[in-house]
């Protein structure tokens, strides 16, 4: 027979416009770059400060008034570009443009106060003590941070598992290195690096894993398809559906820091420097989530009778957790670790519901928490003892008698995380608890067990392949 004529190839269809905010960022990462390789060590600090900011603030002018007319799905179905997305893109960009702002902070010295002087040096060595008399800068922690803010965009819109991979990827690989470049107790901030890396190379390892099972069960990597597939089953692989659901989302609440995939956290939070601790803790947080609510809603909402329970006990795990061991704690940013393991739990209360009420609480709930996060962060940098970060509780004994504005601001943001009536955190507690109370018996409904599209009227479809631009039920 003669050979097979392959088809034609085709071009996928890219819209740029709908990714011109991710390809923003990129651009300004390379130029942070080359900024490093070029531009004088005097100059660099505020070159790379400039190109950073400069990239978010276009980078989010492109979510704001360019990507509304380009909703939908693009380069062949990979990347979903929806309302959710956009909220979530833009909540990323502003949560990048503070982080970047208390990173540049030199706090009246001559460099980045909380970085150090040279990565690439021992600590305690002639080298870094050289560098430091020297008023030697990391600066290439801002184009790093470009590209973790790039990764966090590409997160939630991803449509396929691939993507999604690869986005978990860029923005983790930046944060290992920069977890590791504290100024102070070095030593420490390079275990916490280090252990960062290993769990995160563990987590995605389970991540392909269950997407290589799930590609064979399905026949595609494509969340849409992989809804279709669990819809339509012949039975035929079945046996590869639950240990492919299992472990896909593993490599996302390990991101989360959800219980039992929590162990990282407090020690990360604690070495890395505490301008990259705040940036870490609000935007992967809120990448991660927005990630997880394309998973579970548009992938694995037709299977959840298979995995809502495991969920459940998740949050429920993380919540009491987090709450309990952060009582314990007597360092202020293991004490704001133990409690970001908490609030991941609340959140998670709110994706279980499946309903567009729960999607919109778990995105009021990241915009709420994120914010409150990074300005606890910027304070826990401003509290110092001879000259080094105060982290130890029996070190803020007292500062209200001197700096009375900076100790009750710290005091608004305690009460806002522990949910106190009149903050944000006890908005977004209601906001996160109501979809529960109102829906959460949808994530224990088990339909019957090959469904075709009338799936009842409670069914949350965030499908970028039917209508992109909104949450909605499907009808009957």
């Amino acid at each position: 027979m003669p050979p097979t004529v392959p088809a034609a190839f085709e071009a996928v269809d890219i819209s740029y416009w709908a990714l011109s905010p991710m390809i923003v960022l990129l651009v300004g990462a390379f130029v942070g770059v080359l900024v490093e390789a070029f531009v004088p060590r005097g100059t660099r600090h505020l070159a790379q400060v400039v190109v950073a900011v400069g990239s978010i603030v276009i980078s989010l002018a492109a979510v704001v008034f360019v990507t509304g007319d380009e909703a939908g799905v693009t380069v062949g179905g990979t990347i979903a570009v929806d309302g959710p997305t956009r909220f979530m893109q833009g909540t990323l960009l502003v949560f990048g443009l503070l982080s970047l702002l208390v990173m540049a902070d030199r706090l009246g010295g001559d460099t980045a106060d909380a970085l150090t002087p040279m990565g690439a040096a021992s600590p305690g060595s002639e080298l870094e003590a050289r560098a430091a008399r020297k008023g030697w800068s990391t600066t290439e922690a801002f184009p790093l941070a470009l590209f973790a803010i790039a990764g966090m965009l590409l997160f939630p819109a991803a449509n396929d598992l691939l993507t999604m991979f690869v986005a978990l990827e860029l923005l983790s690989l930046p944060l290992y290195l920069m977890s590791g470049l504290a100024r102070r107790r070095r030593l420490l901030s390079q275990e916490a690096a280090l252990k960062y890396f290993l769990l995160g190379a563990f987590s995605s390892g389970f991540f392909l894993f269950g997407a290589a099972l799930l590609y064979g069960y399905a026949g595609s990597i494509g969340l849409p398809e992989i809804a279709a597939a669990a819809s339509t089953s012949t039975g035929e692989f079945e046996g590869l559906l639950l240990p492919g659901v299992v472990p896909v989302p593993v490599g996302v609440l390990f991101k989360v820091g959800a219980v039992p995939f929590h162990s990282w956290t407090p020690d990360v939070y604690r070495g890395a420097p505490t301008p990259i601790t705040g940036f870490m803790a609000a935007g992967t947080k809120a990448a991660a989530f927005g990630a997880l609510l394309r998973l579970m809603y548009v992938g694995l909402e037709t299977t959840r009778w298979e995995w809502h329970m495991g969920v459940v006990v998740i949050a429920a795990l993380t919540m009491v957790v987090g709450s309990v061991l952060s009582v314990t704690q007597t360092d202020i940013k293991r004490l704001l670790a133990y409690s970001s393991i908490a609030h991941a739990g609340f959140i998670i209360v709110a994706l279980i519901s499946f309903d567009r009420t729960g999607v919109e609480g778990v995105l009021f709930y990241v915009v709420a928490y994120g914010i409150s996060t990074i300005a606890a962060f910027a304070i826990v940098n401003l509290v110092r003892e001879r000259g080094a970060e105060a982290t130890h509780l029996s070190q803020w004994a007292g500062p209200g008698r001197k700096h009375p504005w900076l100790a009750g601001s710290f005091s608004l943001l305690m009460l806002a995380f522990a949910g106190i009536p009149l903050t944000s955190g006890f908005t977004a507690k209601v906001a996160a608890f109501m979809p529960a109370l109102e829906h959460g018996g949808l994530s224990g409904v088990v339909p019957g067990r090959h469904r075709g599209p009338d799936v009842g009227d409670h069914r949350l479809r965030l499908h970028p392949a039917h209508r992109p631009d909104v949450l909605h039920r499907a009808e009957r």
